[in-house]
């Protein structure tokens, strides 16, 4: 158990909080950061080396940070992530401040462009760190305080808040800060990371993990550790992998998901925003939906179906031009990307050692979250490669339908690793 554990309604609250005002800075760089690459070049693969940067992290530092919320208590981190995060966007929206717009009336991009898309670069980067820092603390603090029975109900709301704050909130806010100046966004998330520090570090009690069996390992032998624990377990290690495969392929679209709102549906930066909450609406109702899809059909079923409708939905949004049909297909898709994290989020934090939680969520998120990099440099790869062949507006769709048939590809994989029976056996296990 977790040394001076808090559980009750009270740290629930403030968790809670405090994930929502966390995600809703996160919600307003969801546009902002994109569509100031944008205003700075026309090229997509430097667009999608700003979304890359953001996700290189998740790939280089997942794996020390799992050892490290198994050393240090797991509130403060989450709180000293979220003022790391406060600090950066703050200084990133001053530079703005200080050397003017992003382009001119013409859309021309200002001769300082490409120092601003450098820095721009640096800060995704360093969020980025932040972030992986931020998330699996706040992931691995939420088992004590929540008690065990109510993890798929907490883990529900959690991504509820998040899911508003990020997608429903925060893109069409950002759209609207964006049309008054390209620095509000930077700023206002830099205050909404500030007061999700302040909350985090109200939170009563101290979140020290178990000590450890004897003397530490070391950093290295532990990381080691939480890796053989995962490979071992053949259910989260398919989960993994699954996890991997859909977030790669998801991220060869959202590469230049931007140069494709604006160019073939032709969307102004307030258009964008709105399209971004279809998915937000999907996952609201997931949320609430998921534990029910879950006892209905069982959750193996549930993950496979979710698989489907995610490639069917991945595929149709690249033979799509209108704004209501995008935000439609978006939506259903949002109701099973929920479904998916709930059921997976909940058994990771019940087959998991308390002890080993912070590793093995940390390895789980390298493969689950460490392949959006590879995804994303391969999206904008792919646009630069194919558009001399098949024009600007096709190269744009393309990385919509591979991804479609990447992830029906996986289903025959995952369809007898990740069915009730696996589920069933690891819970039995566990217990």
């Amino acid at each position: 158990m977790t040394t001076g554990r808090a559980t009750g309604p009270g740290a629930y609250r403030r968790l809670l909080a405090a994930t929502a005002s966390a995600n809703l800075a996160d919600g307003l760089q969801v546009v902002a950061v994109p569509w100031l690459a944008s205003l700075l070049t026309r090229d997509p693969m430097q667009i999608a080396l700003v979304t890359a940067a953001a996700r290189i992290p998740w790939l280089l530092f997942a794996l020390p940070v799992g050892a490290i919320t198994d050393r240090f208590d797991r509130r403060l981190l989450v709180a000293w992530a979220d003022t790391a995060r406060t600090v950066l966007l703050l200084g990133f929206a001053l530079l703005l401040a200080l050397t003017g717009p992003a382009a001119d009336d013409t859309g021309t991009p200002p001769p300082h462009a490409g120092r601003l898309l450098v820095a721009l670069y640096a800060l995704a980067l360093l969020v980025g760190f932040a972030e992986v820092v931020n998330d699996n603390s706040s992931q691995t603090l939420l088992p004590s305080i929540v008690p065990r029975e109510r993890l798929e109900t907490a883990n529900g709301r959690l991504w509820a808040a998040e899911t508003v704050a990020n997608q429903f909130v925060g893109p069409p806010l950002a759209g609207l800060l964006i049309g008054v100046g390209i620095a509000l966004p930077f700023l206002v998330s830099a205050g909404s990371f500030a007061l999700a520090a302040a909350l985090a570090f109200t939170i009563a009690g101290s979140f020290r993990p178990p000590p450890a069996d004897g003397p530490r390992l070391g950093l290295r032998r532990e990381i080691g550790e939480g890796f053989r624990w995962l490979w071992r377990h053949r259910l989260l290690r398919s989960l993994a992998i699954s996890l991997g495969v859909l977030n790669a392929s998801s991220a060869l679209a959202t590469a230049v998901f931007v140069l494709f709102g604006q160019e073939v549906v032709g969307l102004d930066a307030s258009a964008f925003g709105l399209l971004m909450t279809g998915s937000a609406v999907g996952a609201v109702l997931g949320s609430f939906v998921a534990p029910w899809i879950s006892r209905r059909l069982r959750p193996g079923t549930a993950l496979l179906v979710s698989i489907v409708v995610l490639a069917v939905g991945e595929g149709s949004l690249g033979l799509m031009s209108a704004f209501w049909p995008l935000w439609s297909a978006t939506l259903i898709s949002g109701v099973f990307i929920m479904t998916w994290n709930v059921i997976t989020v909940s058994l990771r934090q019940s087959l998991i050692p308390d002890r080993l939680l912070g590793r093995v969520n940390s390895v789980y998120r390298f493969f689950g979250w460490g392949t959006i990099a590879i995804g994303t440099l391969l999206g904008g790869l792919l646009v630069a490669v194919i558009e001399p062949t098949v024009g600007r507006e096709w190269a744009l769709r393309l990385p919509f339908l591979v991804s479609g048939v990447s992830q029906l590809v996986l289903l025959v994989w995952a369809w007898p690793r990740i069915g009730n029976a696996p589920i069933a056996q690891a819970r039995s296990a566990a217990a």
